[in-house]
């Protein structure tokens, strides 16, 4: 599934192309995707121009005078901004006609990703008890040493919390962990306010990082312009399973965690 730094990539990459031009026609070749595809967004959206691309999370919205068609990726979703004569492939579900004679279109082969609508000046219910964004200010080690506090489960499993901090999925959890020094398995409560301040700088790190580098190559991913994400050449355990560790020598080590794989270091993480 995309991550935030799969989803932020597809966001640059779609802002110079869509934002400020005029939507012409809305094309909905099925009505649902993972929901139904709301009858606002073939409603609403016809003649009201983009005034911005923004990202909530890994959520993607469209912001318009009357709403933000909100978009996600889901496990093999694409966005591309294309000729509006480009021939239509099999899982190319919907088409926004622009104005300058392209076309922002949504391919989702597996369907799990969603096109829904958000009406101006409210939040949609998917979005509104989301945690902070961890490139912001309201996000560090001081906010999860304290969010942290009595809690048993494990910290991998408590950074992955879409209420405590968004978009830290499974790979940019694993690699902030390592580079933080802390055991994925390690009760969230029992991390040192120090520790969550190292690891708080580490997710920041890794996914500015990681945005740079286009995101990390897997399955289905590629950006709007159809490049691949490098950051995968860089990972340190994700993926690692039973490989050397790149720092100590040691194996990598697996298993699962809160129903999803998980590689750490033994020698590293403590």
């Amino acid at each position: 599934m995309p991550e935030l730094p799969e989803v932020e990539t597809t966001r640059r990459g779609l802002a110079p192309h869509v934002e400020g031009r005029l939507v012409t026609g809305v094309v909905l070749r099925r009505p649902d995707l993972r929901w139904p595809i709301p009858p606002e967004v073939a409603r609403e959206l016809p003649g009201q121009r983009v005034l911005g691309v923004r990202r909530r999370a890994k959520y993607l919205l469209l912001d318009t005078a009357p709403g933000s068609a909100l978009l996600h990726l889901g496990m093999s979703g694409m966005l591309r901004v294309l000729p509006a004569a480009t021939p239509v492939a099999a899982h190319d579900h919907v088409d926004l006609a622009l104005d300058s004679g392209r076309v922002l279109r949504f391919t989702d082969p597996r369907r799990f990703g969603c096109l829904l609508w958000q009406p101006a000046g409210e939040t949609h219910e998917l979005l509104a008890h989301l945690g902070p964004e961890p490139l912001s200010d309201a996000f560090g080690g001081d906010y999860l040493f304290e969010l942290s506090r009595g809690r048993k489960a494990p910290v991998k499993t408590f950074l992955m919390d879409q209420a405590v901090v968004v978009g830290v999925g499974n790979i940019y959890a694993a690699e902030s962990l390592f580079r933080a020094g802390i055991a994925p398995g390690r009760a969230a409560g029992s991390v040192s306010r120090e520790r969550y301040r190292r690891l708080a700088g580490a997710v920041k790190t890794i996914l500015a990082h990681a945005i740079t580098r286009g995101g990390t190559t897997l399955r289905d991913f590629l950006s709007p312009d159809g490049a691949p994400g490098y950051f995968e050449q860089e990972l340190f355990v994700y993926g690692r399973e039973g490989e050397n560790c790149k720092v100590c020598g040691r194996k990598i080590r697996d298993g699962r965690m809160g129903n999803r794989a998980t590689a750490w270091c033994p020698g590293c993480q403590r």
